[in-house]
């Protein structure tokens, strides 16, 4: 990651279509943008320093997604891609990584039975870890179940395991244009050393410097960015 403040374009995946989902919700399709791999090239044409790609379905029902990753790699290059989704093992992780992922994000598995010091191992710099929070515990399986550890305690777990790089995802404030939650960065920049993302809730330039004046390494914009309202 750049050392300068990152705006990080994200490409939602689900069935084929690039979307927008209102605070996760499968059945709450906001915005269909059509097709992923032409969004990412448009994404590109801006010059981010990377692009952040989810795959939907996979996040929800596990399985790596090989095949987008190659497909986003190559529609991308030279820009690199963070992308998560489905990982649910460190053969997962290393597969997307060894299909030209830059950045491979773990979430639902970092916080399940395999020690996260295995896909530290694995992975090193070039992994990162969802933190995906609603009422202030961890989500996983596509937001759909709860980890039941706090913000806190995920985060004092990466710490401990290793962990360089986090994306920390506000739920209730994903794709709902209300701003991010300024409270939760708060926290997870006075618990979390390492490199921090923020994501959700964010509209525009006013929102971008509220979210660095605390001290957070970038932001991941999806709604606002096609909706217009924050240039890349």
């Amino acid at each position: 990651m750049p050392q300068k403040f990152a705006i990080v374009p994200a490409v939602d995946v689900l069935d084929g279509r690039a979307v927008r989902l209102l605070r996760g919700d499968y059945d709450s399709i906001e915005v269909d943008a059509g097709d992923p791999l032409a969004l990412v090239r448009q994404a590109v044409a801006t010059s981010p320093p990377l692009v952040h790609v989810v795959a939907l379905g996979a996040a929800r029902d596990g399985g790596a997604p090989v095949d987008l990753a190659r497909a986003v790699s190559d529609a991308a290059a030279p820009v690199p891609v963070q992308l998560g989704g489905g990982v649910r093992s460190v053969a997962d992780a290393v597969a997307l990584a060894e299909a030209g992922i830059s950045r491979v994000i773990v979430g639902t598995a970092a916080f399940g039975s395999i020690p996260l010091r295995d896909f530290v191992d694995a992975l090193g710099e070039r992994l990162v870890v969802s933190i995906d929070v609603a009422g202030g515990i961890v989500r996983t399986a596509g937001w759909l179940e709860s980890s039941e550890l706090t913000t806190s305690e995920a985060l004092t777990r990466c710490s401990e395991a290793g962990v360089l790089h986090i994306v920390c995802t506000a739920i209730d404030r994903d794709g709902a244009r209300g701003g991010p939650d300024l409270d939760l960065l708060r926290e997870v920049r006075a618990t979390f050393a390492g490199t921090i993302l923020a994501a959700g809730g964010i509209r525009d330039t006013a929102d971008v410097d509220a979210v660095r004046a605390l001290g957070i390494d970038g932001v991941v914009v999806g709604r606002a960015w096609l909706d217009g309202t924050l240039e890349l």
